[in-house]
């Protein structure tokens, strides 16, 4: 198969992200994958180079301005032009309001949402010259609504809504494709299909980096179908 160029994933583990890698390097991208652990990374490397795609692990420390950047750049000059850039990681402190401390909640905040706002600014500075690209985030339930004990987390996935939508309606009109995904629900496989299959997960952020310009969606909310509205 072709290489279509890199996608860079940031937030991989055994779930969505593994999933992400697999689906977008069976489509001939090179997946990089990222994250803090990098044995946890390359594991899920050697998998998908196991049955025939390209994938690389890299250290990154997804909230750390250098890092990031080092990220994105090593991706565009060692495994071709970055096609897809994915923000799948976020941070969570489960606790009342009254007992979190203040650096537990930047550090909640940083993780769901400055750490997209890294990744996607330098992904856009290197796809918008070039007038095409995907830059997709990772949202969640708490996107939407937040929860008792999430206070943290729900901050951070608004505002990584928020910052999708703003990116969306700068980048969209020069040809690069930002989307946000509201995944309503828990992630995994089970009998009763009550959760969420990461491989459909990752089949539909592939599609949405597939729709024509004509009908760009900016986000997509995915949820179980057994659930009542």
């Amino acid at each position: 198969m072709a290489d279509q160029g890199s996608v860079v994933i940031v937030g991989v583990g055994p779930g969505l992200g593994a999933a992400l890698g697999h689906r977008f390097a069976a489509s001939g991208y090179t997946a990089v994958l990222a994250s803090r652990s990098l044995d946890k990374v390359e594991k899920i490397a050697e998998e998908i180079r196991g049955g025939g795609g390209l994938a690389h692990a890299i250290a990154v420390d997804g909230v750390d301005e250098a890092s990031v950047t080092d990220l994105v750049t090593r991706a565009e000059e060692e495994f071709g032009p970055l096609k897809v850039a994915i923000y799948n990681a976020s941070g969570r402190v489960r606790k009342n309001v009254i007992d979190i401390e203040a650096d537990e909640f930047v550090g909640a905040w940083m993780s769901a949402c400055h750490g997209g706002f890294l990744l996607g600014r330098e992904a856009a500075r290197l796809m918008v010259p070039r007038g095409h690209g995907s830059i997709l985030f990772t949202g969640a339930t708490a996107s939407v609504k937040a929860f008792a004990k999430s206070a943290g987390f729900a901050v951070g996935k608004f505002g990584l809504r928020a910052l999708a939508q703003s990116m969306a309606r700068d980048l969209h009109p020069q040809g690069v494709h930002v989307g946000h995904f509201v995944i309503d629900g828990g992630i995994g496989v089970d009998e009763g299909e009550t959760r969420l299959d990461p491989e459909a997960i990752a089949e539909v952020y592939h599609h949405f980096h597939t729709q024509p310009k004509s009908v760009w969606a900016w986000e997509i909310e995915v949820r179980p179908w057994v659930e009542g509205f």
